[in-house]
């Protein structure tokens, strides 16, 4: 691979701490924790709470959320924020609604929300701020307002009829005036603000300690007025799902009561001397350690992005692994599965399923654990190819998103790490709770309603998210990374890894070199399409490498040049050197740091 002529971003390299998110507000919020003495964690809770204010179309209070941490000496731990489907959400109760599918926007789509007491958990069991100082940015913006993102003000304008006729909290909230806002206008969520110092206040009036103030904190979100409001909001009237008709939720005080984030062991493989960990199974996080098993059987060479016999390997080492995540990923996976799945012999059997021409079927494999159930093949239509996601949401006039997130990057100068992505509770996927804030999402839609599927909608089991961070490992050096993107997120991190581990890139050349990725695999959100053979890749590619891929029977669709991914990025090594990267697509995404 060619270094680059010219860089977006600088290469930022200093020794104290780095800070990197999707969103230039959030990430200076970060270095601001960490200037003020606070490590990593901290840094990491604070930036989290201040994305939901300054991106609410892409992650809410009352979404979800996925972390991975390191510390100095310990293996890399799982934060699970993914609350499950409430215990009246049900395949035969949606059906009895007339549904086929999980609706797209809308209550009934909810699970338990758990973004907001994972981040409290991360602050409790690893950080040194108390509560009130580490909530005050986001107080702060969603209180006195910040100024509205294009994308966000695209969003709104998008579901503006939506809010006006059949959800009226939601253009209470965010119609100024009746009107969707414009990019940079300042807009506020008071009732967000509110519900943050209520919360700061009751629980800093209650106990005296840092633990135990946070500790009641989350007992107000879970048990407190919070879940009475959500329950109150949820099952009181009914609301438009995406159906266009009106449904009452089912999450209800119970489930939120019910609910505790919690700490999981990673799941890792080891690719080019460094360990790549992920979350388990009930995310998409396998898919990148699957396919960098299947290429790592192939020399450096082999691999050169660019060239089109390393794009076109990649491309169906993620089609391999993509294929296995649709028919074997979810809370149906048992350890011996996974374990299948991650296991040399089978990479290697995959390996040889990699021809010289691009493959159009849909191949899961077979093994130890592994079932035999077969998502419904859906394909695309010809007017899809043409809208490849940059990475935001699209959304339609009903509610109806694809869906997107956001993402935090922080070390510190000790050493810890943190790469988490926070998302759902969007804007645009339920009506606005008018005394909290916030909305629910609709993390349901992961599911099927189809109980013989490893990822079937079940009472009190979690969905399985696309929501996928990662730490990568070696001796004495750590690196956190991640992407938000839908499907996308694996692999642009997988094309990130080969040009940072095999090419040997820094890491803001690495976000910043064009980007590609398969659509060759059901889609996780409405409408679940595929499209047999499909590529997408910008079209800074060369385009002699574009049309050698269409010649082995890719079927390419060319994106704009600096539209796909929103990669960050930030590392600590042993030198005690730190650095970080952050995409410039969009140009919202930021990384600072000394």
């Amino acid at each position: 691979m060619h270094p680059p002529a010219f860089l977006a971003r600088p290469e930022l390299e200093g020794t104290f701490g780095m800070c990197a998110s999707t969103h230039w507000v959030a990430s200076a919020v970060g270095q601001a924790v960490l200037e003020r003495g606070g490590n990593a964690f901290d840094a990491a809770v604070a930036a989290g709470f201040v994305l939901q204010v300054v991106e609410p179309h892409l992650n809410g209070p009352g979404g979800d959320l996925v972390a991975l941490v390191a510390r100095p000496g310990e293996e890399p731990r799982v934060l699970c924020g993914q609350g499950p489907a409430p215990r009246g959400a049900s395949i035969q109760y949606l059906r009895s609604e007339g549904f086929s599918a999980v609706p797209g926007s809308g209550a009934l789509a909810a699970a338990v929300p758990g973004a907001v007491d994972a981040w409290l958990l991360l602050l409790r069991d690893h950080g040194t701020w108390r509560l009130g100082d580490v909530l005050e940015f986001a107080v702060h913006y969603a209180e006195h307002g910040h100024p509205v993102l294009a994308s966000a003000a695209r969003v709104i304008s998008e579901v503006e009829d939506l809010f006006r006729t059949s959800w009226p909290t939601s253009a209470q909230q965010w119609l100024s005036g009746g009107q969707a806002p414009r990019a940079g206008d300042v807009i506020r969520n008071e009732a967000w603000a509110a519900t943050l110092r209520r919360l700061r206040d009751e629980s800093t009036a209650s106990a005296a300690r840092r633990e135990e103030q946070i500790d009641a904190a989350r007992a107000l979100w879970r048990s407190g007025f919070v879940a009475e409001t959500v329950t109150a909001f949820v099952t009181a009237s009914g609301h438009a799902h995406s159906d266009g008709r009106e449904h009452r939720g089912v999450l209800d005080a119970a489930d939120m009561a019910a609910y505790v984030a919690h700490w999981e062991p990673s799941v890792s493989r080891e690719f080019r001397g460094h360990q790549v960990h992920k979350a388990g199974a009930w995310t998409q996080g396998p898919v990148l350690l699957q396919a960098l098993a299947i290429l790592e059987q192939y020399d450096d060479h082999e691999l050169d992005l660019d060239t089109a016999d390393g794009v076109h390997r990649t491309l169906e080492a993620l089609k391999l692994a993509l294929a296995d995540r649709d028919a074997h990923y979810g809370e149906g996976l048992g350890a011996d599965g996974l374990r299948t799945l991650l296991s040399t012999e089978y990479a290697q059997h995959r390996q040889g399923l990699v021809h010289d021409t691009a493959s159009h079927a849909f191949r899961p494999g077979a093994g130890a654990g592994l079932g035999t159930y077969r998502p419904p093949l859906v394909v695309a239509e010809a007017d899809e190819l043409t809208l490849p996601t940059t990475g935001e949401p699209t959304v339609q006039w009903n509610g109806d998103t694809r869906g997107d997130t956001c993402h935090v990057d922080v070390v510190d100068r000790w050493g810890n790490a943190v790469s988490a992505t926070p998302s759902g509770g969007w804007l645009q996927s339920s009506p606005t709770i008018p005394e909290l804030g916030f909305a629910l999402g609709t993390r349901l839609q992961m599911t099927h309603l189809d109980p013989d599927s490893p990822s079937a909608l079940r009472p009190g089991a979690r969905p399985r998210t696309t929501l996928t961070p990662t730490i990568v490992t070696a001796p004495g050096r750590v690196i956190a990374m991640g992407s938000p993107g839908g499907d996308q997120q694996d692999q642009w991190q997988l094309v990130l890894l080969l040009r940072l581990l095999v090419a040997g890139q820094s890491p803001q050349a690495a976000i910043e070199a064009p980007m590609f990725h398969t659509t060759s695999a059901p889609g996780s959100f409405w409408p679940r399409t595929w499209t047999p053979g499909g590529a997408v890749i910008e079209d800074r590619f060369d385009p002699r490498l574009i049309e050698e891929l269409r010649s082995r029977g890719h079927v390419v669709t060319t994106s704009a040049g600096w539209s796909l991914g929103r990669l960050s990025l930030a590392a600590h090594d042993d030198t005690g050197r730190v650095s970080a990267a952050a995409n410039p697509r969009g140009a919202q995404g930021y990384a600072v740091g000394r």
